[in-house]
């Protein structure tokens, strides 16, 4: 039997109410609540709302607050799951709060961020309109399995809504096959550019042909498995992009700017927040806006505007010191990061927080397939490294295998101490957080400097 709607609702947003008075996000528990009481309450909610929906591997977060710009510079009313909670129940839950106690969307568009794994349960119910998949790498192995499982999930997604138009990472061999089975109108997006000229070393998670299982070739790779890739023996490849980055302009500590290619012309952008990654992230951005029919300026613009979400190459100043944030979770996403700071000019302190919780992946065997041997021809720029969390001993032994000086390395289990350390001689800190790790540190940040919460 149905809880009523309107019940439902009430309850889920008292629950909320509460949880937010004690200084918690209330991002999950009202939306478990919620479908505990009426599971189809997604289908209800969503209903005449368009929904744009963002997944994949790495990414999504970030790609999710360019198109929130994109939605300011056009002027759209929406609401988003800016908190990050993205599994089907922190989904539902921003839906009840942004509904009508009868179960009516106060807003005409919703941009959601979804988990790999949550797609297929959300696109049961939710009226997606448009979906962008960011890409697909080996990630947590104890919650996804392997590559092909969260392939299959994301394809499992886009079957239950044949009528959304999808957006694709022309540069992942992986995520570009889902357009051969499925009747969605693609919209192809991507880098017909090499990404960096020093790149780290990396183990490809898709080395062979999805088809035919032979080795792939490239004109270029920009990292990971992603590049212009092609089989010589079935003549699978990447397709053309309708939107691509034609040519990196610059990168710095701050911002990345590129010649970037719509269908209708290219734009000198400048996308403000650093790292190669994010310049992927940027097209993906791209490639939705040109999906709904908004004007390269308005897109641009947003680029140019856009200010990262929490934990995602975040910034904040912390005794006089600025400090970014960054959030992994698996090799690629830290290879990234490594690569982000080899570049970077200046002195730096590096920390890694390292969890392994369920939200974490309780299987940190990915930090051993990260380059972090790259730190040590950062040479004196590496001011400092301090390791932090609850397998701080792990990733400290890790720092010594890569070759770092011992003397360099420290390790701070406690927060606050580790945050008053790193901060005290104002070198720009780099925090490299595991997901709960960053929870943590950036609760603290909220609640003894006076940065915002997280869920704002």
């Amino acid at each position: 039997m149905k809880f009523p709607i309107s019940i439902t609702i009430l309850l889920c947003r008292f629950a909320r109410f509460l949880l937010r008075r004690l200084g918690r996000g209330g991002t999950n528990v009202p939306g478990t609540l919620a479908l505990k009481l009426r599971p189809d309450i997604l289908k209800t909610l969503s209903k005449d709302v368009t929904i744009v929906l963002v997944t994949g591997t790495n990414g999504k977060t970030t790609i999710t607050r360019m198109i929130e710009q994109c939605f300011r510079e056009a002027g759209f009313s929406y609401f988003t799951n800016r908190s990050g909670a993205n599994m089907d129940t922190g989904i539902a839950a921003e839906f009840v709060v942004n509904s009508t106690v009868r179960g009516k969307c106060q807003y005409p568009y919703a941009l959601i961020e979804c988990d790999e794994l949550a797609f297929r349960k959300v696109s049961r119910y939710a009226n997606v309109k448009y979906v962008v998949v960011s890409n697909i790498f080996r990630d947590q192995l104890d919650r996804y399995g392997e590559i092909t499982h969260t392939l299959t999930g994301i394809f499992d997604g886009i079957h239950n809504i044949p009528d959304a138009t999808v957006c694709l990472n022309a540069d992942c061999s992986l995520s570009t096959s889902l357009h051969e089975r499925l009747p969605n109108k693609v919209i192809f997006y991507g880098l017909n550019c090499p990404l960096y000229k020093d790149r780290v070393k990396e183990v490809s998670d898709a080395p062979y042909c999805i088809h035919c299982g032979k080795a792939y070739r490239y004109d270029y790779v920009t990292y990971g498995h992603l590049g212009k890739y092609f089989c010589e023996n079935c003549g699978y490849r990447r397709p053309e992009p309708a939107v691509a980055v034609e040519e990196i302009l610059s990168m710095d500590a701050d911002s990345t700017t590129v010649r970037l290619k719509f269908p209708d012309g290219e734009h000198k952008v400048k996308i403000n927040l650093p790292g190669g990654y994010n310049v992927y992230n940027a097209a993906a951005a791209a490639a939705v806006g040109t999906a709904m029919g908004l004007s390269d300026e308005t897109v641009t613009a947003a680029l140019e505007h856009f200010e990262c979400g929490f934990g995602r190459m975040e910034k904040v100043t912390i005794n006089d010191t600025d400090v970014r944030m960054i959030l992994v979770k698996n090799p690629a996403g830290a290879n990234q990061v490594l690569s982000f700071l080899y570049n970077i000019e200046d002195p730096a302190v590096f920390v890694v927080g390292l969890n392994d919780r369920y939200a974490d992946g309780t299987d940190i065997s990915w930090i051993w397939d990260a380059d972090f041997e790259k730190l040590v021809s950062m040479g004196d720029r590496l001011h400092r490294v301090v390791v932090t969390g609850i397998r701080a001993d792990e990733m400290a032994m890790r720092f010594k295998y890569a070759g770092l000086d011992p003397q360099k390395i420290d390790i701070i289990r406690d927060y606050s101490e580790l945050l008053r350390s790193v901060t005290k001689e104002h070198i720009p800190v780099f925090i490299m957080p595991t997901y709960t790790a960053m929870l943590s540190i950036r609760e603290l940040m909220s609640r003894e400097y006076h940065i915002k919460e997280f869920w704002k």
